[in-house]
C-alpha cells in the first residue's frame, strides 16, 4: 500500500475500516494548516475543520441529537455541510442532505422518510424549509438551523450558535464509540421506481471510496481536486472529499456547473483533477474554442459514462487532458475504472476497482438479470458487485434491500457485459428511468405532478434521446373531456412542484394511450410509434420557457 494514503496507524487493520473522525483526525495529524477546502469563497484548513466539526458536534449534542439520529441537511455547497457531515459522524449521528432543488412536498418526503429530528437549511432556501418542516412533524422547532447571516421566525441561526460552541471531546472521552460499519450518512436516490430510497452509507464506505480514489488517480498533497457537484450527491463525498483527505490534498467547490465558467473556475482553482458526470463534457465541447482552451493545471478528468473514442480523442487533444471512466453508484463506488498507465478499451467503463490494500477483494461478475445466475464473457444481463464497501440497505426498505442484496452481491440494475479480460462495457438500465444531465428521474413521479392536474386524465412520461446525450423527460398527456388544455399549462404544473431538472421538455396530447389488459400504458409502445419522438410535440426550450 502507498505510504502516500492515510490509514490506521495499526497496520494489522483493514485500513478502510476506519470511522470519519478516526480518519479526519489522521489526516489533520499529517497536514494540520495546509488547507483542505476552498469553498463558498472561504479556506478551511485541516486543523479548522477537525476544530468546527467537534463544534457541530458540541452544538448536535446540546440540542439533544445522539448515536444513530438522523439530521437532514438542506444546504448548498458551503463549509457548514461539511462541519455539519463530520460533526455528525463524531456523535455517531446520521446526516441527511436534501437535493437544493427540491420544493416543499419532495423535501417534506425526505424529512418524514429518513425520521429527521432536526433541520439545518441555508437561509435563501428558508421558505420551502419552513414550508416543508410544517409538515415534518418529527422536527421539532428548537431544532430547526439556518446557515448564513439572516434569521427567521421560529429557526435559530446555526453559525452564531457553532460560533458560541467548545469542541466536544473526542470519542470515547464520554460519548459511545462510533464503528466504522455505523452509517454516516443517508443518500437518497432519485427515485427511479417510485419515492426516492435512502442509501445507507457507513463511515467505512467513505473511507475506502477516499482511498480508493486516490489509487486510481495517483494522488498525492500536491493536487487539487476541483468539482462542481453538489454535496447532496455521492459523487462529490465519495471522490472529490474523501479523496483529497486520503492524501492530505486541497479540495476546490464551486458552487454549480456552469459550462460559461466552467474552465475559468479551473484555471483560478489550479486544479489538477477534476471530477465530472456525463453531461459536462458534452455541452464543453460545444462551447466556442478560445486560446486558453489547453492553458490548465489539469491532468486528469474522472467521470463516467464512457463516451465515444472520436469523441473522447478530440476532447483530450482540444483541453490537453486525459480522462478516465469508470462505472460506480451510490450503493458502492467501487465498481470499474479504466486505469492510469494500463491499456484501455474503446466503449468500456474499464476493469474492477482496487483499493491500494490488497486485503480489499473486490469482484465484477454478470448474473442473469431473471434468474440472477452468473453469465459468460461476452454475454449481456445485469451488473452484480461484491466487496467490502456496499451498503447494508436501503432505509426502512427491506424489499429492496433484499432484492438488490444477495448473497453478499449488490445487483444494480444496470445491464451490460464484460470481455474476456474483465472490461465492462454498459448496455443499458433495467428500471424504468429517465437520466437528464446528471439527475436520475423517476417516471412515475413526473406522472402523479401531472395527473393531479384538474385538467388532465391520464399521463405516461418517457425518456427520450437529448442531443447532449443522456435523456430528455416526454410527458404524453390525456386531456379530461371537454378541457382546453394547452401544453404549456402542463410545463408550468410541474414547475410548481418539481425540481426543475424533472420537469418535461416534451409534451405531447393524446386522446388514447395504449395499454395492458389490465389498463397500465404500454410504454414500449410508445416508445416505438416513430423514430423521431421528439417532432410534432411540444417542446418547452423551442417555447422559451426557462425554469430558473
Amino acid at each position: 500500500m502507498s505510504s502516500l494514503i492515510i490509514g490506521p496507524e495499526d497496520p494489522s487493520r483493514n485500513i478502510w475500516e476506519m470511522s470519519l473522525e478516526e480518519f479526519l483526525t489522521a489526516a489533520v495529524r499529517r497536514s494540520a494548516d495546509q488547507v483542505f477546502a476552498e469553498i463558498a469563497g472561504q479556506r478551511v484548513t485541516y486543523r479548522q475543520l477537525l476544530q468546527r466539526a467537534r463544534q457541530s458536534a458540541t452544538l448536535f449534542h446540546s440540542l439533544g441529537v445522539g448515536h444513530g439520529q438522523q439530521v437532514a441537511l438542506f444546504l448548498p455547497n458551503c463549509p457548514e455541510f461539511l462541519y455539519c457531515w463530520f460533526g455528525l459522524s463524531i456523535l455517531g449521528a446520521v446526516a441527511v442532505p436534501v437535493n437544493t432543488a427540491y420544493k416543499r412536498d419532495e423535501t417534506a418526503y425526505i424529512l418524514n422518510d429518513s425520521q429527521a429530528i432536526a433541520l439545518v437549511a441555508h437561509e435563501s432556501l428558508a421558505a420551502v424549509a419552513q414550508a416543508a418542516a410544517d409538515l415534518a412533524p418529527g422536527i421539532e422547532p428548537r431544532r430547526r438551523l439556518l446557515v448564513g447571516g439572516g434569521t427567521a421566525p421560529g429557526w435559530s441561526n446555526f453559525n452564531q450558535a457553532l460560533a458560541g460552541m467548545k469542541a466536544l471531546p473526542l470519542a470515547g472521552d464520554f460519548l459511545p464509540p462510533v464503528s466504522p460499519h455505523d452509517l454516516s450518512m443517508l443518500v437518497y436516490t432519485s427515485g427511479t421506481t417510485g419515492n426516492p430510497k435512502g442509501v445507507q452509507v457507513t463511515h467505512s464506505m467513505y473511507v475506502a471510496a477516499g482511498q480508493g480514489f486516490a489509487h486510481w488517480t495517483q494522488a498525492t498533497a500536491k493536487d487539487r481536486f476541483f468539482t462542481c457537484l453538489p454535496y447532496f450527491h455521492a459523487n462529490a463525498q465519495y471522490y472529490s472529499t474523501m479523496g483529497a483527505l486520503a492524501v492530505g490534498g486541497t479540495l476546490v467547490v464551486a458552487d454549480r456547473f456552469s459550462a460559461s465558467r466552467f474552465w475559468e473556475q479551473v484555471r483560478e482553482a489550479q486544479a489538477t483533477v477534476v471530477n465530472f458526470i456525463g453531461m459536462m463534457l458534452p455541452v464543453l465541447a460545444k462551447q466556442p474554442p478560445t486560446p486558453q482552451d489547453r492553458q490548465s493545471n489539469v491532468r486528469l478528468f474522472y467521470g463516467s459514462p464512457a463516451f465515444p473514442p472520436q469523441f473522447l480523442q478530440e476532447f483530450q487533444e482540444r483541453f490537453g487532458i486525459d480522462i478516465i471512466v469508470g462505472f460506480g453508484m451510490t450503493e458502492t463506488c467501487f465498481g470499474t475504472i479504466e486505469r492510469l498507465g494500463q491499456p484501455r478499451r474503446a466503449g468500456s467503463s474499464g476493469q474492477y476497482r482496487q483499493h491500494p490494500d490488497p486485503r480489499f477483494e473486490n469482484q465484477i461478475r454478470i448474473a442473469d438479470a431473471e434468474t440472477g445466475e452468473p453469465l459468460g464473457a461476452n454475454a449481456a444481463g445485469e451488473i452484480t458487485i461484491k466487496n467490502s464497501a456496499i451498503t447494508p440497505g436501503y432505509w426502512r426498505n427491506p424489499e429492496q434491500t433484499q432484492q438488490a442484496l444477495r448473497d453478499g452481491w449488490l445487483f444494480t440494475g444496470d445491464l451490460g457485459w464484460l470481455d474476456e479480460d474483465g472490461f465492462l462495457f454498459f448496455v443499458d438500465r433495467k428500471k424504468d428511468v429517465i437520466r437528464r444531465r446528471g439527475e436520475n428521474i423517476s417516471s412515475q413521479q413526473v406522472e402523479e405532478v401531472v395527473k393531479r392536474h384538474p385538467a388532465v386524465l391520464d399521463c405516461a412520461a418517457i425518456a427520450v434521446p437529448s442531443e447532449l446525450g443522456e435523456d430528455e423527460v416526454k410527458v404524453y398527456v390525456m386531456p379530461r373531456p371537454g378541457a382546453a388544455l394547452q401544453p404549456a399549462e402542463v410545463v408550468h404544473w410541474c414547475a410548481e412542484h418539481l425540481a426543475y431538472f424533472k420537469v418535461p421538455r416534451y409534451v405531447e396530447l393524446r386522446e388514447e394511450l395504449p395499454r395492458t389488459p389490465s389498463l397500465r400504458v404500454r410504454k414500449d409502445l410508445l416508445r416505438q410509434e416513430r423514430a423521431d419522438l421528439t417532432q410534432g410535440c411540444f417542446d418547452r426550450e423551442q417555447a422559451g420557457i426557462k425554469l430558473r
